[in-house]
């Protein structure tokens, strides 16, 4: 797989526009929730920022993933939630406000945190002597522009033009969907005689990184005796990641095409499991 215009260009400025939707959704009350309920917060972050990465570096060493692979993985257990966490938790009855709000905190602080573990990553499985690099300062600058920024863009634009900003909110919405859908459609024609070999060097591990958070997150919640519609959003934060953004990272930031290969099959993945992890909810709560 090769790096062209399409990581280049057209997944930097996509990622751009979503981060800018994600900003039409977001007030200031979103981030003074965070301090409401400060225990499920506590609980999202490190389901997310700690125990996320941890099972997919486990899961990496068990797996004996190639150093690439490897590294992708991590990018992908390192980067935020998004649209689509946010709509499963809708679909799943969980709760949206949090959903939001981690989805928010975690993306603020994913331009600091996910270049610094990334860098780790690289020297753990590639050693010092990789031909590729990811020059801390300029990475976290290059975040901050497609990330940070669109998110503060958006949420002024809501503040003055909360009419017009609710209806760009939808489409972006949707728009950030549609297009993870896209770029992997797009990734996988290009690639078509490889789709095969990418889900034999990433599938296994990038589905079992999908499952076992999703449960993980979900449990970690419960543990905590958080309630029903808050162990929802963190499992389905903790399980599901921003796609586009671990593509960006890894093929336009790095240029890496081998890296984005975890963010491919596991944006195919994520879907079918999310929709399955939802299905094992109701039914868990029909039973009850």
């Amino acid at each position: 797989m090769q790096t062209d215009i399409l990581t280049s260009v057209i997944l930097p400025a996509a990622l751009f526009l979503i981060m800018f939707g994600m900003g039409l959704s977001l007030k200031w009350v979103d981030f003074s929730n965070v301090l409401k309920t400060p225990k499920a917060v506590a609980v999202g972050l490190i389901g997310q920022m700690l125990l996320l990465p941890i099972v997919a570096f486990v899961i990496a060493i068990a797996l004996q993933l190639p150093p690439e692979i490897a590294v992708g993985l991590m990018i992908i257990a390192l980067a935020p939630g998004g649209a689509t966490s946010n709509m499963f938790t809708y679909l799943a009855k969980g709760d949206v406000s949090l959903s939001i709000s981690l989805t928010a905190v975690v993306s603020l602080l994913a331009p600091f945190t996910l270049p610094v573990l990334t860098a780790l990553s690289m020297t753990y499985f590639m050693g010092q002597g990789t031909e590729f690099s990811l020059p801390l300062g300029k990475t976290i600058t290059q975040l901050l522009v497609i990330t940070v920024i669109p998110v503060a863009l958006g949420m002024l634009f809501l503040k003055y033009w909360p009419n017009t900003a609710a209806k760009i909110e939808i489409l972006l919405k949707w728009f950030s969907i549609a297009f993870l859908f896209l770029i992997i459609a797009l990734i996988t024609l290009k690639n078509a005689n490889s789709l095969g070999s990418f889900f034999a060097q990433a599938g296994l591990a990038t589905l079992l990184l999908n499952v076992i958070v999703l449960i993980l997150g979900y449990q970690l919640a419960k543990r905590a005796r958080l309630n029903q519609a808050q162990a929802v959003s963190i499992g389905y934060e903790v399980g599901i990641q921003n796609g586009t953004l671990a593509l960006v990272v890894a093929g336009t930031l790095i240029g890496n095409a081998t890296m984005m290969i975890p963010a491919v099959t596991y944006a195919l993945l994520m879907f079918v499991s999310g929709a399955a992890f939802g299905w094992w909810l109701k039914k868990k709560q029909s039973a009850l």
